[in-house]
């Protein structure tokens, strides 16, 4: 089996942390470096984060540190929802692992002018990262395979009543990738606010026995009180429906969509405008993701963490 090929652009929190085990460990992906971004929250925080994780759990892959800030706006961190650290709650050993010297942005640029045009990228946060890399230069945006992302919502928001806490974060940044004509998968609120992980998924991985189990144990322990849905006992695992849909993609119901970005600075500031109904006549370019197979999603999850 081809593995597919890609790079991981995170903020690493909670969410994140899970959609990087199975990122490293999938058989039919082939994880080639994670780069990290301000988000969850700031940067120094999301590298150490990521270091912790990979260091834990032997991820052999090179992670470098990227932007600190948006392109545009004032910073905003989700704190509230991931603590002090971006990812209280697990507890990790004394960190070794040390970020590349090169930047996130020039590792996407050199990485995606020497491939095939067979990479594809997976940003799990806000999407400073990639667009930095596009106007920085713009030649590797025919080199994309295509970018599956977290991010946005064809309803109502999260971080505000409108708008997603990705897209939020840097709206400019996803304004640039959504108007780049480089093929898009979105995972949005729609589709990830239902994979609820409630108590008895957190006590099946933890039944796995080993350091992924524990990990997504800990993980989670942590959300199940911090991002509680309409007074449900369970928090979602937003980021890892990105790294699903590479691995499964006949797992998810999707639906092409035109998608603009709101750059307005009023109430709907950094929505993702979801064209479901093909008002506008405008061409689609996005592949919005509106369901998911769960017990099949949690079969995957379950499988992937056994392989450490």
């Amino acid at each position: 089996m081809e593995q597919i090929k890609m790079i991981l652009d995170c903020d690493t929190g909670h969410d994140d942390a899970i959609a990087l085990l199975l990122a490293a460990a999938h058989p039919s992906l082939k994880l080639l470096g994670v780069t990290v971004t301000a988000g969850n929250q700031v940067l120094e925080r999301t590298v150490e984060n990521t270091l912790n994780v990979c260091q834990h759990m032997g991820i052999d892959v090179p992670v470098y540190r990227g932007c600190d800030r948006p392109l545009v706006r004032e910073q905003v961190v989700a704190g509230d929802i991931h603590g002090k650290t971006g990812l209280d709650g697990p507890v990790f050993e004394k960190r070794v692992r040390e970020a590349e010297k090169e930047h996130a942005v020039s590792f996407l640029i050199r990485t995606l002018l020497n491939s095939d045009g067979d990479i594809t990228l997976v940003p799990t946060a806000p999407l400073t990262n990639i667009a930095m890399a596009m106007r920085l230069e713009p030649a590797i945006i025919p080199k994309i395979r295509r970018i599956c992302l977290m991010g946005g919502a064809v309803g109502a928001g999260n971080a505000t009543p409108a708008a997603e806490f990705n897209i939020l974060a840097d709206p400019e940044a996803a304004h640039i990738v959504f108007t780049s004509g480089v093929p898009i998968v979105m995972m949005g609120l729609d589709l990830t606010n239902r994979t609820l992980a409630d108590m008895d998924v957190i006590r099946r991985m933890e039944a796995i026995g080993n350091r992924a189990g524990k990990l997504f144990s800990d993980i989670m322990r942590f959300t199940f009180n911090t991002q509680r849905l309409n007074g449900l006992s369970a928090g979602p695992v937003h980021d890892v429906t990105a790294v699903a849909y590479l691995a499964a993609p006949e797992l998810f119901k999707t639906q092409s969509m035109n998608v603009e970005i709101d750059l307005t600075h009023g109430p709907c500031y950094g929505r993702t405008v979801c064209d479901i109904n093909s008002r506008t006549g405008k061409k689609a370019n996005a592949l919005v993701g509106l369901d998911v197979d769960l017990p099949a999603f949690w079969d995957l999850v379950e499988e992937t963490l056994r392989r450490y």
